[in-house]
């Protein structure tokens, strides 16, 4: 079990464009898209990676821990089929679904979807149903601006301490922001991100440069 501050072994993937200087929890993403996956009739997703698609140049902002440097992913997915249905057709929608959510409701630069069918069914299983730790939530300092400017964000449900402190200013002036964001139709996680760095950037002048780290999606 994860002490109380310990930070998490997940990865963090780039979320949005190098500029925006924002990462997002491999696991959150995981979970939106076999959800997103599973929405698609005729089949049960498996296996689920994630890897950079091309190597990437220096990144305009320093990389969190965990994470991998900005650049577009390769999404990579095994999934069994029911018997009968046309696989092409099947795939097809597969890739759509998957793509709406990666780059539609999240905001990831997705540069291609390799999918893999690893077994033909005769009826689909049930559907497990959702795992992972519950969300923790760190309330910010009443004398932190830049915290309060992040908790005034639209689509911020709260800050997190999954990957350390929810506001982590390091020696050299810069400064991190983790966030657990509420994603609705009118919250993309990397158009929170966006503003959540513009509103952290007016609150703390003094940082160097303004990371955030998009922990879960609520």
């Amino acid at each position: 079990m994860r002490q109380a501050g310990a930070m998490t072994t997940d990865r963090l993937l780039p979320l949005g464009e190098a500029a925006d200087g924002a990462w997002i929890a491999e696991r959150a993403v995981r979970g939106a898209l076999l959800e997103a996956a599973r929405g698609v009739r005729g089949l049960a997703p498996d296996a689920l990676r994630f890897r950079l698609a091309d190597d990437t140049g220096d990144a305009p902002f320093p990389v969190p821990p965990g994470g991998l440097p900005p650049g577009p992913l390769r999404v990579t997915l095994d999934f069994a089929a029911v018997a009968g249905r046309p696989l092409p057709e099947l795939a097809d929608r597969l890739r759509t679904a998957l793509l709406r959510t990666a780059e539609g409701s999240l905001g990831l630069v997705v540069a291609e979807v390799d999918l893999r069918v690893t077994e033909l069914l005769d009826a689909l299983p049930d559907s497990p149903p959702p795992t992972g730790p519950p969300g923790r939530t760190s309330p910010p300092a009443p004398d932190d601006p830049a915290a309060l400017a992040a908790l005034a964000v639209p689509g911020v449900a709260a800050l997190t301490d999954a990957f350390g402190p929810p506001v982590l200013r390091l020696p050299d002036g810069r400064l991190r922001v983790e966030v657990a964001a509420a994603v609705t139709e009118d919250h993309r996680a990397v158009d929170t991100a966006r503003a959540l760095r513009t509103a952290v950037t007016a609150a703390a002048p003094e940082a160097t440069t303004v990371t955030v780290v998009v922990s879960e999606l609520r």
